[in-house]
């Protein structure tokens, strides 16, 4: 199910995101599988200035950043949390990126959880879901 109503993704949030929210993006889900689609998105997000931070249970070094097993671990501040779970699980990563402190949350395409929607928006961050900052970021004028 597509979320692309004017809430889940206006523009003026998808384009806040991109330019002034931040540069520091952790990426749920990004492991070294180059068959994955997060893998691809964190080497745009690279290309275009923003730190990647892979956070997976392996916690593994992707692109050169180290790895860390969840939110928690981060032993700094993240601006952006960009979720690559299925939808099912996605709901506790966003309220883990409330409980952070991160600016913003964005559930890559086809990650749709209206509830976790509505919490992340009440606790004060902006959110996109379903859909790519990897297309969305090369057509920012």
């Amino acid at each position: 199910m597509r979320a692309d109503t004017e809430k889940d993704a206006a523009p003026e949030t998808i384009r806040r995101i991109l330019t002034s929210t931040g540069d520091t993006w952790a990426v749920v889900g990004l492991s070294n599988n180059t068959q994955r689609a997060a893998y691809g998105v964190a080497r745009v997000l690279q290309r275009f200035g923003k730190r990647i931070v892979p956070v997976h249970p392996a916690a593994e070094t992707v692109h050169g950043e180290p790895g860390y097993a969840s939110l928690a671990d981060i032993p700094f501040p993240v601006d952006v949390v960009d979720v690559f779970v299925n939808s099912a699980l996605a709901g506790p990563v966003a309220d883990e990126a409330v409980a952070i402190g991160a600016s913003a949350v964005w559930f890559q395409l086809g990650v749709v959880d209206r509830e976790a929607y509505e919490r992340t928006r009440t606790a004060g961050l902006d959110m996109v879901m379903d859909r790519c900052p990897a297309i969305e970021i090369p057509s920012l004028p």
